[in-house]
């Protein structure tokens, strides 16, 4: 192969780094190899066996079905406080053998081991730990990932590689993602000849997917900081689109289901029924709405209640007004977990359809 470790890195937050490393994960094992996972450096972490793990970790541990072993698996977390104290006493901490002896444990475990990196590429330099540094401590090669575009992609390109290849660290490829499929091919041209002038490989181009983007109804309460006042039990819900209460109509979705619908509490009766209606006459079995959010004051009874308990529809109730509420959601920054195994399942085809992986695997010349 030509390496035994890779480092998955990305221009920024968000534009797709945990989706095209679960792909090219699941691609490696389908191709019967034995790989390793590790997430050096991690800011968000959950409480695993009473210990602090990455949340990506615990993911990719379910994906590939190892048992998490924090010191090997996420051995560095920069949770709340960690820079700070850091910055006052750096002798006390020994982040760097933390992640030496991690990658020696999985590398000798393991065919391939790939490495998840944070945020953008200067994350963690703050406590000597940035993408790039750690990328060179466990002598990588990096695949970066970058957000579709030509302009600002280029530019966040050069920004971003410059990092690494001032450690000399080896780019293996980079991957473009979230690009709309109609430009596709002009993006291929224009970022294409950047990269074969710098001598870098495109590795492949990801459409954008809109169902990768997909909240759930605990996130959305989360958003708008209320409560799932009615059906608690389908959080899980996803949200493919919203629906005002004001400006009712189904035929503007190209599918009409997954909808949220946000609406004032004492508009919801005749919300309810224009749905109702609307349903009917386009022809829906079910409702199309995937969950409500129901702001300011206002019962929630009679046939509104008896439509919702119906549907098994989860309503969050928040202090917010309908517009604040529209706009706290469409902030809302969308993360793979373990909640969301269509996402896990749609990264993993992106990758296998979209991405040259078997030029990864051939031998150095």
């Amino acid at each position: 192969m030509k390496y035994k470790s890779i480092y998955v890195a990305a221009t920024s937050q968000h534009v797709g780094k945990t989706t095209s490393t679960l792909g090219l994960v699941a691609t490696f094992i389908a191709k019967g190899l034995k790989v390793g996972y590790c997430k050096p450096v991690g800011q968000k972490s959950l409480t695993y066996k009473n210990v602090e793990v990455d949340k990506d970790a615990i993911l990719f541990a379910d994906l590939m079905n190892f048992p998490i072993h924090p010191d090997m698996h996420s051995p560095v977390i920069l949770g709340k406080g960690a820079t700070t104290a850091f910055i006052d006493q750096p002798d006390l901490f020994h982040f760097e053998n933390r992640i030496q002896q991690a990658a020696k444990q999985l590398e000798a475990e393991n065919e391939l081991v790939i490495y998840e990196g944070t945020g953008h590429p200067g994350v963690g330099s703050i406590v000597n730990l940035s993408n790039a540094v750690v990328a060179k401590m466990i002598n990588a090669g990096v695949i970066m990932i970058v957000e579709g575009g030509i302009g600002s992609t280029i530019d966040m390109l050069s920004l971003c590689l410059a990092s690494f290849q001032m450690e000399k660290v080896p780019i293996i490829g980079v991957i473009i993602n979230k690009v709309k499929p109609e430009k596709i091919d002009k993006v291929e041209y224009y970022v294409g000849k950047f990269l074969e002038k710098h001598n870098l490989p495109l590795l492949g181009i990801l459409p954008y997917d809109r169902s990768l983007a997909f909240p759930l109804i605990r996130t959305v309460a989360k958003a708008v900081r209320g409560n799932v006042e009615i059906n608690e039990h389908k959080t899980e819900n996803k949200v493919a689109d919203i629906l005002a209460g004001s400006i009712l109509n189904l035929g503007e979705f190209e599918d009409p289901k997954d909808l949220l619908l946000v609406v004032a509490a004492d508009r919801l009766d005749v919300s309810l029924k224009k749905i109702h209606k609307l349903s009917i006459k386009a022809g829906l079995e079910q409702s199309p709405l995937s969950g409500i959010v129901a702001t300011g004051k206002g019962e929630i009874r009679g046939p509104s209640l008896d439509y919702i308990n119906e549907h098994q529809i989860p309503v969050i109730r928040t202090k917010l007004d309908t517009y604040g509420s529209v706009i706290k959601i469409s902030r809302i920054e969308v993360k793979i977990n373990l909640s969301t195994p269509w996402k896990v399942a749609r990264a993993i085809e992106l990758i296998k359809e979209n991405v040259n992986a078997e030029d990864l695997l051939q031998e150095k010349s």
